[in-house]
């Protein structure tokens, strides 16, 4: 039997890549010597640059050996060497200076960076070999092991350990009992060994497994992993894969499996699929999909609320859930009606300890003064929670009639938390703008000219239609910010989709999300505004959160994209989000 596959997969190995520039090598591109240049690292098949953030001495060391040179001169930032073009592969470098390669260093992630080209990082490297030194020359012949250990595995060859895959049919016998399924997989200790869960040294020589009809097939696949360090994963097959490769600790599989699952994520409109995804990645103790299951559920807290699987979140969940501030809800007045009425419907079942605990994480201060007025006539909750909704109700109306500095001055760690006066990332009119890239184009602008010095004359062309609008908000939420002079202000949003539009941009499309010049010098010192841009694919769900740099927000594609959901590209819209917070 084999793992089932569906038509969209993909290959995870470790083994070297047979074409002659491999995974993580490095270049000098720009200088006058071999030895001199702007650093270019290669990645999924490009050559691409590395920014300046954080480039010492102790990366271009690491360089400066991966290239085989003595040593390193110094360390070259600003663009030195020319400006690279393509994709900016690395950021925010933290090299040690004694790994073998480039990308050994701790760095944010593939492509994640807010650079451009005229921040590409260079090395000066020493020139010459060190005849004095015992230098290793590294030689690495280990290209068809992968392959020679695979077809070592599919022989059976002098194997010395039995593993027997049990499965229920789902059938019954003449007497009643369940029927099992059994077969036997012929693998070696000495392989085995290299994984402790597997308990090869306790002088056993068989082990079985229980596995489920579906996952079965999956076992093979698995334990020639093993061997080859090579697999097809499929959607259908992931889960299986991330089950086995749990159980007997092989992280890395684990880890790759469980990105995979981030395609299953947008799927289920009803959101059970998501929580179940959620609830076994808490089973398996896997972080990373812990964190992608939440992150998508917090950017789609809204449609969450919304769906049937609401009412079944357990309070583990909520907790984690609440305690976030990238829940993107229209306000938080809003997320506390909904913990409220998930509270009634729960009952006793739920405990007063742990509905206050719930309630606790709501962030009062943010919500509107007036809803905070309301909620003693409009909670079903009030009465059963009245001292806990008098001192948040409290700290809210604090928040909106004093300075910020007023309400840090007597803070008391035991009962106000800070993060309570900072927002999360709400949508609710005034405080987002969305504007619709899949819709018709705009109208065709008038004809202009624009000079062309080849043939020293001007050329008409239609310009590009301009995707942008202006909205106004409140300086801050708080009631005393709201009779400023500085209030209303204006912003505006757009969307640039060529250089054309936007000389400065690194790549397209580009969002901006800007205050008016004259309003600028008038802002006030004791606000800063952390603003966000929200891409929501077709209309559907959230796929991606971003904040500004210099009021500008490069969009990233799903290539690049460490953590993202599946989305066309082109398909998705851009929502502008202002958040004021305090200083």
């Amino acid at each position: 039997p084999v793992c089932k596959t569906q038509t969209s997969w993909i290959m995870l190995y470790t083994a070297s890549s047979t074409e002659s520039t491999q995974e993580g090598e490095v270049r000098l591109v720009g200088g006058k010597h071999d030895s001199e240049g702007r650093v270019e690292v290669y990645h999924e098949g490009k050559w691409g640059t590395i920014c300046d953030d954080g480039w010492d001495l102790a990366e271009a060391q690491v360089v400066c050996r991966q290239l085989k040179f003595p040593g390193v001169v110094s360390a070259v930032t600003g663009g030195t060497y020319g400006e690279g073009s393509g994709s900016i592969w690395l950021d925010d470098m933290d090299c040690k200076g004694t790994e073998k390669s480039l990308s050994s260093c701790s760095f944010k992630g593939w492509a994640l960076t807010d650079c451009s080209h005229k921040e590409d990082a260079g090395v000066v490297c020493a020139r010459g070999t060190d005849l004095t030194s015992d230098t290793a020359h590294f030689l690495d012949h280990s290209l068809g092991l992968s392959d020679d250990l695979g077809e070592l595995f599919d022989r059976g060859d002098d194997c010395d350990f039995l593993i027997t895959i049990q499965s229920p049919t789902g059938n019954r016998d003449g007497e009643g009992k369940l029927e099992v399924e059994e077969r036997n997989i012929c693998t070696h200790k000495l392989i085995l060994s290299l994984y402790p869960h597997f308990n090869i040294t306790n002088g056993s020589s068989n082990l079985s497994l229980e596995m489920s009809q579906a996952c079965s097939p999956c076992v093979t696949s698995f334990i020639r992993y093993l061997y080859t360090r090579k697999i097809d994963v499929t959607v259908s097959s992931a889960q299986c894969l991330h089950k086995l490769a749990s159980k007997f600790g092989v992280k890395r599989l684990m880890q790759d499996t469980g990105r995979l699952f981030t395609v299953l994520l947008p799927e289920d409109p009803s959101f059970y699929t998501q929580v179940s995804l959620y609830q076994y990645s808490v089973q398996t103790g896997d972080l990373l999909l812990q964190e992608n299951c939440l992150q998508y559920l917090a950017w789609n807290c809204e449609a969450l609320i919304n769906s049937p699987a609401w009412s079944d979140l357990s309070t583990d969940f909520l907790m984690a859930l609440l305690a976030r501030s990238d829940l993107v809800v229209p306000d938080e007045g809003f997320l506390l009606q909904a913990l409220e009425s998930w509270i009634i419907e729960k009952g006793d079942l739920t405990g007063t300890e742990s509905q206050a605990a719930l309630l606790g994480h709501i962030r009062f201060p943010m919500i509107p003064a007036e809803k905070l007025y309301d909620l003693q006539f409009t909670s079903e909750l009030y009465r059963s929670h009245e001292k806990l909704y008098r001192v948040s109700m409290l700290r809210g109306f604090q928040f909106n009639a004093l300075s910020f500095d007023t309400l840090m001055k007597h803070k008391s760690s035991e009962s106000e938390e800070e993060h309570d006066y900072h927002p999360r990332i709400y949508t609710a009119e005034p405080w987002s703008v969305t504007i619709n890239s899949t819709n018709k184009e705009p109208p065709r602008q008038a004809m202009r000219y624009d000079y062309n010095r080849r043939y020293n004359n001007y050329q008409p062309y239609y310009p590009t239609p301009e995707y942008g609008k202006s909205f106004t908000t409140p300086n801050h939420n708080s009631v005393i910010y709201q009779t400023k002079e500085t209030n209303p202000i204006s912003w505006s949003a757009r969307v640039f989709k060529n250089q054309r539009e936007c000389s400065r941009c690194i790549s397209f499309p580009t969002a901006s999300l800007s205050l008016q010049s004259s309003l600028r010098q008038n802002q006030t010192n004791s606000v800063h505004f952390s603003n966000r841009l929200l891409l929501t694919c077709e209309g559907r769900y959230v796929f991606h959160v971003q904040d500004f740099k210099n009021d500008m927000a490069q969009i990233p594609t799903n290539s690049s994209l460490a953590l993202s959901y599946p989305c066309p590209e082109g398909q998705y819209d851009f929502r502008f989000v202002v958040r004021p917070e305090y200083i």
